[in-house]
């Protein structure tokens, strides 16, 4: 849905109040591309997976097992959140497989039929030959 005049108008003017106020965070915005953000989040995934790799050698050569334990806690968490990042920073999360990124061709498999139903063929056929 277009915005009214007037409300156009007055995102302008916050547009423009937000330029003066602090041109250099405003600058970033507008020039920002989200592939950064989650190139960002890997960086910091991949830290914090290196940091829990210290954490559970520390807890196996200390017998420290909470301190283990933690360590790979850590790391599973950083796996998963690099991984999610890393799948939308390439376009592969929810809501680009649901709706389709813009500009890509959808692709679909070719309806192929399930096993049991090639098999149920199979037996259909066998069962009009007698």
């Amino acid at each position: 849905m277009p915005l009214s005049e007037h409300e156009q108008r007055l995102l302008d003017q916050i547009e423009q109040a937000l330029y003066s106020e602090d041109p250099k965070w405003a600058n970033t915005v507008r020039i920002s591309d989200p592939r950064n953000h989650y190139k960002r989040r890997l960086v910091k995934a991949s830290i914090g997976f290196v940091l829990g790799v210290v954490l559970l050698m520390v807890g196996v050569v200390a017998p420290l097992i909470p301190l283990g334990v933690g360590g790979f806690v850590v790391m599973l968490a950083a796996c998963l959140w690099g991984l999610s990042s890393w799948k939308r920073m390439n376009g592969f999360g929810g809501d680009a497989r649901q709706q389709g990124a813009p500009g890509q061709p959808e692709r679909r498999r070719a309806a192929r039929p399930g096993f049991m139903e090639r098999m149920e063929e199979r037996w259909r056929r066998r069962s009009d030959e007698r």
